[in-house]
């Protein structure tokens, strides 16, 4: 084909955002389809995986009907998506079950059983946790949201589903091989399931750490990099979407790489922040890097098997949203938060742990909490603290991550994802990181870069780094700190700090279960 666009489809949690690129990385059309998340009591959090298709046709279909020949022009189809899902898929790639997203911690229990004995460190069984450090820089977390412990919950609790499963794969996979009828996966999530060996040049499924986790080697994807033309649109699927069946389809690559490319940031070193439901803070290195007390690492990416650090926060808009709510708000995120207000000194403390934590510590028991209410309080204030207890959590990670060595300290830290389209919060958090705060596509990041990994196939640059470097120059926003606020901020950070180690060992000892 000769089209001259592509269709780049970023597959959040709550929905699917879809937009026409051209080869100036502008956006010519968009739309956004949500769908449907299945909360539960025990840390159930399901999805659909038709629903996410059926939110592609939608969006694909509005797409459409903005640019009429869009079937013509559209030459490549390339997803990101959500990581940490696991999805049970029979022989034609049909789930046999509702996927178990990255939210979904039922698994915990059984996380704890994989990764402890004794000895321990830092509550991992010595020998374990020294092969998984060795082979896949990392290793399965404690509040059981990685595949690997999912994986063990499916074989205690369904083992007619694992029984009748050929392919134990991630969200992204499963959209892949819908579009394509090829089963692949990325370097991500294999990274994150722990069973790969992420060791420079042997990137690919390991035996030995896969044996550990009891997961046949058989029922895992074949693993290849983002841009890779894994096969064009089968009859199906191009007359479900409307498209060419010529339309090439690529590997495509998690929400956490497209993130990172969209950002602009792609030199070694530099790193980004992402707000959106949940909250990271990422940046390519030449080299592995970890730090098991602060539960953070880099995985393999999808580009080009670069190390990708991702230090990831479970509770950002997820917060706000909770936060706007509970105070009566039916505005939109970014209009619930416009108004502020005038910080008080006695402003209460929030601790946005509404789903536990991941960085820098791994405790799936921990819950928000506020310090410091009064009846003077009102909707506002909560609202206000909200705002900046994510602000002093995105902080608090930093203040760890900030400790690697080639980091690139100066110039502007760029921020992108929904929530960074706050005015607000942005500048909450350029006062409490005391730095310098560039917005890029705030909203669009994952898609913009996403489509970049279409770069070579469509001859827009040589590789996907390349096309995503430009996106360096595509800032919506500037933001620059307070030193008023840089100062308070600071101070109400050194209290936080020891309120929060208080929380912590409260919900660590107390055996309250969640």
């Amino acid at each position: 084909m000769q089209g001259d666009l592509v269709i780049s489809a970023d597959f959040g949690t709550s929905g699917v955002k879809v937009g026409v690129v051209d080869g100036e990385l502008n956006i010519v059309a968009r739309v956004t389809e949500p769908y449907p998340l299945s909360l539960a009591p025990g840390g159930i959090a399901e999805q659909n995986p038709d629903d996410w298709w059926s939110g592609l046709t939608r969006a694909i279909t509005d797409l459409r009907k903005q640019i009429p020949d869009l079937r013509d022009r559209a030459s490549v189809l390339v997803f990101s998506a959500q990581l940490c899902g696991l999805i049970c898929a029979d022989e034609k790639g049909e789930a046999l079950r509702p996927c178990m997203t990255w939210l979904d911690k039922r698994a915990s229990p059984l996380a704890q059983e994989l990764i402890g004995g004794f000895p321990q460190v830092h509550g991992y069984q010595l020998f374990k946790l020294m092969r998984w450090l060795r082979l896949a820089n990392g290793a399965p977390a404690k509040n059981g949201m990685d595949a690997a412990s999912k994986i063990l919950w499916m074989q205690r609790n369904a083992p007619d589903v694992m029984a009748r499963t050929r392919w134990l794969v991630d969200a992204k996979d499963w959209l892949v091989h819908r579009a394509t009828g090829v089963m692949t996966t990325s370097p991500e999530s294999a990274n994150l399931s722990w069973m790969m060996d992420s060791r420079p040049g042997r990137e690919n499924w390991s035996p030995q750490l896969a044996a550990m986790i009891g997961a046949p080697l058989d029922k895992l994807a074949p693993i290849v990099t983002a841009d890779t033309v894994v096969e064009t649109l089968t009859p199906q699927a191009a007359a479900e979407l409307g498209l060419n069946p010529k339309t090439q389809v690529l590997a495509g690559t998690s929400d956490v790489t497209a993130a990172a490319l969209g950002s602009g940031e792609v030199e070694d070193g530099a790193l980004h922040i992402s707000l959106a439901t949940s909250a990271w803070i990422a940046g390519f290195f030449p080299d592995r890097r970890l730090s098991v007390p602060n539960s953070y690492a880099t995985v393999t990416s999808g580009l080009d098997m670069r190390p990708l650090l991702i230090a990831s926060q479970e509770n950002a808009g997820s917060a706000l949203d909770w936060a706007a709510a509970i105070t009566g708000s039916t505005q939109s995120r970014v209009e619930a938060f416009s108004d502020l207000g005038t910080a008080l000194s006695d402003d209460p403390f929030f601790l946005p742990w509404l789903a536990g934590e991941r960085v820098p510590v791994d405790n799936d028991a921990l819950r928000g909490t506020f310090f410091g209410l009064s009846l003077h309080h009102n909707a506002q204030t909560v609202r206000r603290a909200a705002v900046e207890g994510i602000a002093l959590n995105l902080k608090w990670a930093m203040t760890k991550v900030e400790r690697e060595k080639s980091l690139l300290r100066n110039g502007a830290l760029t921020l992108v994802g929904g929530v960074a389209a706050s005015p607000q919060v942005a500048q909450m958090l350029a006062d409490a990181l005391n730095r310098d705060i560039r917005v890029g596509e705030a909203r669009h990041a994952g898609m913009l870069g996403t489509a970049t990994l279409a770069a070579a196939t469509m001859g827009w640059a040589d590789n996907p780094a390349q096309a995503a470097a430009r996106l360096r120059g595509h800032t919506t926003a500037h933001y620059t700190p307070n030193p008023a606020r840089v100062e308070a901020l600071d101070t109400r950070a050194r209290h936080l700090d020891k309120l929060r180690r208080t929380a912590v060992r409260s919900y660590m000892n107390s055996g309250i279960q969640t």
